[in-house]
């Protein structure tokens, strides 16, 4: 049976699958469809799971250990990461937050620690020192191993490691072919043109540069939850490039779509969110396959973006 590749996250303190699977969705199955779907995850080489506090109210955290069945030995051959600082209208990096949230999840996920724990979103009133001090406890403790970030950009994660004992290993950032604003920057450095704003501090060069892995969320999302652009009458151009390219290789064009991100040489980790079984298996043939600099260049333009 197929299984997809291992990468290495951050700079090889963990080596795990280079496709990770969302678990946001979770709390909509019962136990016995999760079962499913947490087996045809592992059936095809994906043992990187990743949760929030509040997906689902936590009942995301809660389905997936009891359709996962967790025992010790089990636990080891699995990585589990959540995410915490997300409230009810607002964002908390308090000290006292963090260590709650973190065993509340450990409670719900029924497991002594956390592979990686995440900061969800930028809290505008972060105090770095006091996330300093709940990693500490946590890290000294046992309950957490490693470290990171989600939609944070370099002067942030510079702020916070001016006081970490940690190394940020991960940054967890929207990206797809059709959210691209990372890249187009890039490519349009010193233009006055809408692709050239720098909308994110060169994040995506940063975190290549300190040795963080970008896990790129919502892989198959344009704007901001507005949908899928896979089969989507909105933009031919894209799907019949993307479907083209799928022909070719095999594949479907949700295997293509991740394959897109998996050509960059960032070495970045899609996290997929489908709870269909099928599908799961279907994207992780992208880990077998290689778009080319002409096939990656042409996905991009056929999204709708231009080169200079």
């Amino acid at each position: 049976m197929f299984k997809i590749k291992n990468i290495s996250i951050g700079s090889g303190e963990i080596t795990a699958s280079e496709i990770a699977l969302g678990c946001m969705r979770m709390a909509n199955l019962t136990v016995k469809e999760a079962a499913g779907v947490i087996d045809s995850a592992l059936e095809s080489g994906i043992n990187f799971f990743d949760h929030a506090d509040i997906y689902g109210g936590g009942k995301s955290e809660e389905i997936f250990s009891e359709a996962f069945g967790m025992t010790p030995s089990k636990r080891e051959k699995i990585f589990i990461q959540s995410k915490c600082g997300i409230r009810d209208g607002y964002y908390d990096f308090s000290k006292e937050h963090i260590l709650e949230a973190v065993d509340g999840s450990l409670r719900r996920l029924k497991t002594d620690y956390l592979d990686v724990l995440l900061l969800h979103r930028p809290d505008a009133l972060v105090e770095p020192e006091e996330v300093a001090e709940a990693f500490t406890v946590l890290h000294s403790s046992g309950k957490v191993r490693y470290f990171g970030v989600s939609n944070h950009n370099p002067m942030q994660m510079e702020l916070l490691g001016r006081y970490l004992n940690q190394k940020i290993l991960v940054n967890q950032l929207q990206l797809s072919v059709m959210h691209t604003g990372m890249i187009d920057a890039g490519l349009h450095v010193n233009m006055k043109t809408d692709s050239a704003a720098d909308r994110d501090g060169s994040v995506l060069d940063y975190c290549r540069l300190k040795g963080i892995t970008v896990q790129a969320w919502s892989p198959f999302q344009y704007g901001f939850f507005n949908g899928v652009f896979l089969d989507n009458d909105k933009f031919p151009e894209l799907n019949k490039r993307i479907n083209a390219a799928a022909a070719d290789k095999g594949v479907t064009n949700s295997a293509v779509a991740i394959a897109w991100l998996l050509r960059h040489p960032a070495k970045i980790q899609p996290v997929i969110g489908t709870m269909n079984k099928q599908r799961i298996k279907d994207i992780c043939r992208a880990s077998d396959i290689s778009l080319t600099r002409q096939e990656w260049y042409g996905i991009y333009r056929a999204a709708g973006n231009d080169i200079p």
